[in-house]
């Protein structure tokens, strides 16, 4: 019953999260310089006033803000995103369309930096202050500090251009046609339809971008892996296990390394999130036709309602992982239950 309320009031709190996040997108939306008239309509075009006028109708840009507000929350109600003014598609069709993409990408790189940040984490919390804990600790700094852009140009300079490693941006080889879209995740369709090939194929995509957006997560999780495995270390309960003589991976592995764990939890579940949120840059450079591709072609053509639509699926995406992360936080540790 008292986890029941937990999550009930998590779920609570998340249906008010949305509200309040769907008017600040709304707010700043409406602040964007820029009319969307003028990005989309010829300048033919912009100097009939009739045509002028059924194009601003049409999307309501001819309504006062508030007007648009409650007609912009109440399609939210209805799942309705309204129409791209540069595809002329629903804009929720959209989001579908490259969300499994941004999906793949993301679930690929918080794989690689959560499996080498608890490892880094371990290793530079058992080998403290040695050789290679300075180490591990600098890859870590480097991982936070380095511009995603500016690694990004340069993976793709070293390992595609120079040494042919890798292949260049795209989630295919032109050898290959897109899988039959059952998930929408190029891997998993593709070993779906029977073509291991294929999988490997996209597999090898994703690795650059992937490396990418995980230095900066991986980075941050080696950091609170070391940091609560060494506070583990030093409490009273691991000193009692050594002292009676417990071998030093059994006390690890068995004893800290699950309570060290706890708060990387939340480390991993926020890096996801900011995997999703982040991407623009990244998918633009690989030409990763996902949800980052989408917002930034969205906002040169100054299409207010797929602006609106990225920006609530990413502020979506966090709030859930959030909620999530704190409901399984509450599973695990009772104490947080009672605050």
């Amino acid at each position: 019953m008292e986890q029941l309320k937990f999550i009930g009031k998590r779920l609570l709190y998340l249906v008010v999260m949305l509200l309040g996040v769907a008017t600040l997108v709304f707010i700043l939306t409406k602040m964007i310089p820029g009319d969307p008239t003028v990005a989309n309509l010829s300048q033919r075009a912009l100097s009939d006033p009739e045509i002028v006028a059924a194009y601003r109708a049409r999307y309501g840009l001819d309504q006062p803000y508030i007007v648009q507000y409650f007609l912009y929350i109440r399609n939210l109600l209805q799942f309705d995103l309204g129409t791209s003014i540069r595809t002329n598609n629903p804009v929720l069709q959209e989001l579908l369309r490259c969300y499994p993409a941004t999906i793949e990408l993301a679930l690929f790189a918080i794989i690689i930096a959560a499996l080498l940040g608890i490892l880094f984490g371990v290793i530079s919390a058992i080998r403290r202050n040695s050789i290679l804990d300075q180490i591990v600790r600098a890859i870590s700094v480097t991982g936070v500090s380095i511009p995603s852009f500016w690694f990004a140009l340069l993976m793709l300079y070293f390992f595609y251009y120079k040494l042919h490693i890798f292949p260049g941006p795209g989630r295919l080889s032109n050898t290959f046609s897109a899988p039959a879209t059952v998930t929408g995740m190029y891997v998993i369709d593709s070993l779906l339809e029977g073509n291991p090939a294929k999988a490997l194929d996209a597999l090898s995509h994703l690795f650059l971008p992937a490396l990418v957006l995980a230095m900066f997560t991986m980075g941050l999780i080696t950091r609170t892996t070391r940091s609560n495995l060494l506070d583990v270390m030093s409490t009273d309960y691991i000193r009692t296990a050594k002292a009676k003589g417990l071998g030093r991976a059994k006390l690890i592995l068995r004893h800290a390394l699950g309570n060290a764990l706890i708060p990387v939890l939340t480390v991993i579940g926020l890096g996801l999130g900011n995997l999703l949120g982040g991407m623009v840059l990244v998918e633009t450079i690989f030409n990763w036709p996902g949800v980052g591709q989408f917002a930034y072609e969205s906002v040169m053509s100054a299409d207010y309602p797929s602006i609106i639509g990225v920006a609530l699926l990413i502020a979506l995406n966090y709030m859930v992982i959030n909620t999530v992360v704190d409901i399984l936080y509450g599973l695990i540790d009772p104490r947080v239950r009672c605050k």
